[in-house]
This record gives structure tokens, C-alpha cells and sequence, in this order.
């Protein structure tokens, strides 16, 4: 279970908090979706998440591991695609995914393995040899997909996955994460495309200003607010509006 107790986290001396305060719980085998309007503080949440930043109070552990205290057994658990993926654009997409693989341990057949198959799921085998230079930017984030993947991690993080991606590469991405998450594993994600969110997760939380709004299910929300039939993003309008 990924658990967030309390984190908090303040930027220099400005007067609000990027993130107060926040609680979360997540089960294995969960798609949690966080959602929220711009400077809303998923973006830290999520670097607080990955360890690139240290929250000022608060704790965070997943399956037991502590990020404060075993930051190499908790991170070894994670792969993280980043909002904007960046790479040393002189290695080729397979020198990149080897790298990685080094970095995780992972072993020569098993890397081999793992990178002929997510490459060819992804689209993206025909470029591997290629720099990373050459590469478009939907290109990139399906190697940095291909990246967070390839140690077979159980806890998936993603800041804005669909950015970049065409159609059928964002229908690859869903259908990957529905497998991921039902082989037992965790995605947190954060997205503007509410309809993804609507579609794929099967919990949300919805952060405004650095505080948790709303944390559970859409069925959950919906009889809340007695709107039964209202889609995600009439709620989550109606629920973020409501809060000004």
C-alpha cells in the first residue's frame, strides 16, 4: 500500500502552502487518478512521491518501505514517467533502456526480453537504434513509458502521461496500465483529461490549492453530491468552483 501521512510542503516564503497537510491511502491493485486544476500541487505531491523533493513534515512508505528512512529499497519499487521527460539525447533508445536496466539490476536476457516486448507494444522498436535526438516528442514519452516499465515495478507514478501521445499510443498506454494494476500492482496518475480519468481509475482524489478535496470513488462522489448520472468532469467543476 502506498501511504502519504500528512505531507506538507511550502515553497520559499510564499504565504500558501503547495501542499498541506495531505493524507492518502492506496491499495494494490488500484488506478488512482489526481486530479485538479493548475498550481493545484499535484506536480510536487508527485515529485514528493518519487523522492526529487523532500516534503517539509509528513511521511511516505509503500509496502512498508520508508522514503525518509530506506530511500534505495522504496525507489527500487517505483517507476515514474516524469511531465517532461528529458534524456541524454546522444544515446540511442536502446543504449537509454540498457542504462536503466543496469541501474534496476536487471539482467541481460531479462532486459532483452522486456525491451523487444514493450518496445513493440509501444510502437517504438523501429527507433530504438536511433538517437534519442531524432525523436518527437510523442516518441519520447513512450520511451520514458518503456523506461518506467522495464524493471517491472510494483508502484507506477505518472505526471500527465497522455501529453504527446496519439490516439492509438494513449489507447496502448490505458490498456497497459489495466494490466498493470490488475496484476496486483499500483498506478498513481495525475491528468487534465477527465474522461481518461473517468474511464480508467477506479479511485480519484481531487487536490485545489494544496488541499484534498475529495478522496474515493466516482460512484462514491456522485452520491454525494445526488447527481448519480453527472460524469467526472461536471463534478469535479462543481466541486473546485464550489471551493472559491
Amino acid at each position: 500500500m502506498l501511504v502519504c501521512d500528512q505531507i506538507t510542503k511550502r515553497y520559499g516564503n510564499q504565504p500558501r502552502k503547495a501542499v498541506d497537510t495531505l493524507d492518502l491511502s492506496i491499495a494494490p491493485g488500484q488506478i488512482f487518478g489526481f486530479l485538479g486544476p493548475n498550481g493545484a500541487g499535484k506536480s510536487t505531491t508527485i515529485k514528493m512521491l518519487t523522492g526529487l523533493l523532500k516534503p517539509d513534515s509528513g511521511s511516505i512508505s509503500f509496502m512498508g518501505y520508508s522514503l525518509h528512512s530506506d530511500p534505495l529499497s522504496y525507489k527500487r519499487l517505483i517507476g515514474y514517467v516524469p511531465d517532461e521527460p528529458l534524456f541524454y539525447e546522444r544515446m540511442s533508445g536502446y543504449e537509454h533502456l540498457s542504462f536503466i536496466a543496469d541501474l534496476y539490476g536487471v539482467g541481460s536476457v531479462e532486459r532483452k526480453q522486456r525491451i523487444d516486448e514493450l518496445g513493440e507494444r509501444l510502437l517504438l522498436s523501429h527507433a530504438l537504434k536511433d538517437e534519442i535526438s531524432s525523436y518527437s516528442h510523442g516518441m519520447k514519452q513512450k520511451l520514458s513509458i518503456i523506461s518506467a516499465l522495464l524493471p517491472s515495478p510494483k508502484l507506477l507514478i505518472l505526471d500527465e502521461p497522455m501529453v504527446g501521445l496519439d490516439p492509438k499510443a494513449a489507447f496502448i498506454l490505458k490498456t497497459l496500465l489495466g494490466e498493470f494494476a490488475e496484476s496486483g500492482n499500483t498506478v498513481f496518475f495525475s491528468t487534465h483529461v477527465l474522461e481518461v480519468a473517468q474511464q480508467l481509475c477506479s479511485s480519484l482524489g481531487i487536490i485545489k490549492e494544496g488541499r484534498l478535496l475529495y478522496n474515493g470513488t466516482l460512484q462514491e462522489l456522485q452520491s454525494r453530491t445526488q447527481e448519480l448520472d453527472a460524469t467526472l468532469e461536471a463534478l469535479f467543476l462543481e466541486l473546485t468552483e464550489s471551493e472559491e
